[in-house]
């Protein structure tokens, strides 16, 4: 492959199916300095590299004026990554926050990265900003033990000055040293990176770097996007899901008071320069629908999943022997958790903005994912990806819903047909309705505990959902997990569309476990503490646990359960061991 061509990947996640210029990418920087990197390349974390190594996906700019500039695929979610990424390439390359620009999420000018989602942006994401900073600093030291004539060993750096340690005076800038100078670099060795007792700013208080942009409203969001000449779209939103479109009058509607109605199968909008005209005229449109059966409503769907549950898998490892298990427990506890469906009801709704200008296609989205939604609409429109540009503005909450670009999808096919720009916001009515829900789930769990407060037996079923944070950290030597998220009549199990929650379907599992060893530690007539460190082996989770045990001021409750009102619950997700006393 010619090495100006590049295909870019991220370790354990999908591989970016568009070749990346580097050509493209990096055009127009100018002079200075540029270091690329791929999240999840063991080099950058301190690791050894085995195999290929992954390309680049993200890259820092340190240009002639001695700004930096770091460019990635990441969202700014309102969770905050522009300013802790900025805040982590600051302290590594110990400039100030303030000189650090943040380049994000738009495909025209950001390699590819895999959408922002699932908590993992400060702790995977982070860390190899970190060893950028760190490469970007070497470089620059090694410049300036040139430049200086001094050993790398006596050079020290502060806000963007490196100077001799043995004589101050003897300094220079970044800026000095990146003035005229193209550099490009891709981590090649392990950099030394700070430890905790050198940051200056990582762990530290500081003000948002968009703070003022949003507390002003001059931050833009896609609802904020104005194309010349663009309309808005309201979409005619099924009697409910499932329902098929029969027939359509549309002729009290289209072409009358500067109304447009577009169809594409089960798609209808009306179109209007106003919003409110728009929401006006789509109240006139008389459809008729051929409405299903419904198999289950919202009490019958728990029962539904679990008399019609297909064979199942089991999930993981299972460990020992259940029989022998339910043999050696004083005690059998069977119970069934309910979770039901839940929408994501973000501030901001799912909005988008579509331009087709000639063969090329702009996209503003309110996503979680551009790269994703690049290519799903590359696809759909038979369109090269270098012609299709997503941009993701300031987005309003995404929490797992803006992973799917069900509103993308749909502007950009009314925008095709009509020839023109448009805008597609969704009322609170539509997202309720077209949201990605949480799964509805049943997990049922039949367990048991010996004479010693220790848990012998854990037999855990997953009814309509998946097993993300299922996974046991309590020392049981008899346990299985099985999944079930198929029917036996071969039916989707939702009626609905389903998709990632707030750390999808760990929520539902940790509330259906701790909920249980709640109750078994009742029963045993044990603390619910000492219940979970009694059954807890590894050191770095009863550390945990007993760290949120004093900072809350637990103190054990002189029977079980105690009817104070206290509550402890604790799992694992994203590598790390989480506790809550409440």
């Amino acid at each position: 492959m010619n090495d100006d061509r590049l295909r870019v990947a991220e370790c354990g996640c999908e591989e970016s199916l568009y070749p990346v210029s580097r050509r493209d990418v990096l055009k127009g920087l100018g002079g200075g300095i540029v270091i690329l990197f791929a999240t999840g390349d063991p080099l950058a974390k301190g690791q050894r590299r085995s195999g290929q190594r992954p390309d680049f996906n993200a890259y820092l700019h340190i240009a002639e004026d001695g700004r930096v500039t770091c460019f990635t695929g990441k969202v700014e979610l309102g969770q905050g990554p522009m300013t802790s990424l900025a805040q982590t390439v600051a302290d590594e390359l110990d400039v100030s926050l303030d000189s650090v620009d943040m380049v994000m999420s738009d495909t025209g000018r950001v390699p590819f990265a895999p959408g922002t989602g699932g908590s993992t942006t400060t702790p995977r994401h982070g860390p190899i900003l970190r060893a950028a900073g760190a490469e970007a600093r070497a470089v620059l030291i090694a410049l300036a033990a040139v430049r200086l004539n001094v050993p790398k060993e006596r050079l020290a750096v502060k806000e963007g000055v490196i100077y001799d340690k043995t004589r101050k005076s003897r300094r220079v800038t970044y800026a000095q040293l990146t003035k005229g100078k193209r550099i490009e670099r891709r981590l090649e060795t392990a950099p030394k990176i700070k430890t905790v007792g050198q940051y200056n700013l990582i762990g530290k208080p500081i003000k948002r770097l968009d703070a003022r942009e949003k507390v002003t409203a001059q931050a833009k969001y896609t609802g904020d996007i104005r194309v010349p000449g663009m309309v808005y779209a309201k979409v005619l939103r099924p009697p409910t899901h499932g329902a098929t479109l029969k027939s359509l009058d549309s002729s009290e509607v289209d072409g009358k008071d500067g109304c447009q109605v577009v169809r594409d199968g089960e798609l209808v909008a009306v179109l209007h320069k106003y919003p409110d005209l728009a929401e006006k005229a789509l109240s006139k449109l008389k459809a008729e629908y051929d409405i299903p059966e419904p198999r289950f409503d919202d009490k019958t769907v728990f029962d539904y999943f679990m008399k019609n549950a297909g064979k199942g898998r089991v999930n993981g490892k299972p460990a020992g022997n259940l029989d022998t298990g339910e043999r050696l427990a004083k005690e059998v506890v069977e119970q069934t958790y309910l979770d039901g469906y839940v929408a994501h009801a973000p501030m901001e709704p799912h909005t988008a903005v579509a331009h087709f200008e000639g063969n090329k296609l702009t996209v503003w989205a309110s996503t979680q994912a551009p790269f994703g939604l690049q290519r799903a609409l590359t696809q759909d429109l038979d369109m090269p990806a270098e012609n299709v540009r997503v941009i993701a503005p300031f987005v309003g909450g995404g929490f797992g819903g803006k992973l799917d670009n069900l509103q993308a999808t749909q502007v950009v096919k009314i925008a095709k047909i009509a020839g023109k720009p448009v805008q597609l916001v969704w009322s609170r009515a539509d997202e309720f309705f077209y949201d990605t829900f949480r799964p509805a789930a049943a997990v049922k769990i039949k367990s048991g505990f010996d004479a010693d407060g220790k848990i012998v037996l854990w037999d855990y079923a997953i009814h309509g959902m998946g097993a993300r944070g299922a996974g046991l950290f309590y020392d049981v030597p008899h346990n299985r997990i099985m999944l079930h998220q198929q029917l036996r009549n071969g039916e989707n199990q939702h009626l609905l569309r389903t998709g990632a929650w707030r750390a999808p379907h760990n929520n539902t599992n940790s509330f259906a476990r701790e909920s249980h060893i709640d109750i078994i530690a009742a029963r045993a007539g044990i603390d619910p503490l000492e219940f979970r460190l009694r059954n807890i082996k590894d050191e770095k989770f009863r550390r945990v646990l007993k760290a949120g045990a004093d900072k809350f001021g637990w103190t054990p409750a002189n029977k079980a359960p105690s009817g104070r009102g206290y509550g402890i619950a604790a799992g694992f997700d994203v590598g790390v061991p989480v506790v809550l006393f409440a």
